[in-house]
């Protein structure tokens, strides 16, 4: 079993978002986003350091409300930058060097299941790099001046998400390389490691991968939480398990 340091990056600004709190921090379903995020690797017996990036003006908000949760589950808190790129290797810093496999992971994408994150890190230590993406269904248009100039071939094209896993040594070789690229053109942390000319794979998922970016994105989490089935208690539970819901 490989180690594997978990990212969780909570550092932007929310500006489409709107309201008094930061879309990370705001609750769905009872708990913050974040938290909801980094449940996926808590437990996990490969993931040996848990590292949470956010603002450095955010820090108070975070230690006074959520440092008892922090300090329980072992998550080490990390200032970001003012870019993303910048965030993530500020945290690619603090891993271990005995860690084997990073995984990269928006905080506000908190709908994740446990058997994707399961097969990406298990894509990611048998490849090298891969991540989570499930293929397109819309009908993609480009548009100029507010005019359609064409229709985009969908076939074979997949919305990125995330987690994205990597193999440590990998990614930061890809963030040292960083002055190297035009990042005006990559949008993630695949698109760095692609830029050295290596393979990254995919493992699907499905479009309930979502990650909040306005308010009504709060109740389609919560309604996609709410509609998967409900873990099975292990043993005898009684008759009225389904009060407990």
């Amino acid at each position: 079993m490989k180690s594997v340091a978990a990212i969780v990056c909570a550092a932007g600004a929310s500006s489409r978002f709107g309201g008094d709190r930061k879309k990370p921090f705001i609750e769905v379903m009872g708990q913050a986003a974040f938290l909801r995020s980094f449940s996926f690797f808590i437990s996990r017996d490969d993931v040996k350091q848990k590292i949470l990036v956010i603002s450095p003006e955010d820090r108070e908000l975070v230690e006074i409300k959520w440092g008892a949760n922090l300090a329980f589950d072992q998550i080490k808190l990390c200032d970001g930058g003012a870019e993303r790129f910048e965030t993530v290797a500020r945290a690619i810093e603090l891993v271990r060097d005995d860690i084997d496999l990073i995984v990269v992971h928006d905080a506000v994408r908190c709908c994740l299941k446990n058997e994707w994150v399961d097969n990406v890190i298990d894509k990611a230590s048998e490849t090298g790099a891969a991540m989570l993406a499930y293929p397109v269904v819309s009908t993609l248009k480009k548009v100029e001046a507010g005019q359609i100039t064409g229709t985009v071939d969908r076939s074979g094209v997949y919305e990125a998400q995330t987690p994205q896993v990597f193999d440590a040594k990998l990614l930061k070789k890809a963030y040292a390389n960083l002055s190297n690229v035009d990042t005006s053109k990559i949008t993630d942390d695949s698109g760095l490691v692609e830029a050295l000319g290596e393979k990254v794979s995919i493992v699907e998922s499905d479009n309930t991968n979502i990650k909040i970016t306005v308010r009504g994105d709060v109740v389609i989490a919560e309604a996609i939480i709410k509609g998967r089935p409900k873990p099975k208690k292990d043993g005898y539970t009684g008759p009225y398990i389904e009060a407990q819901w």
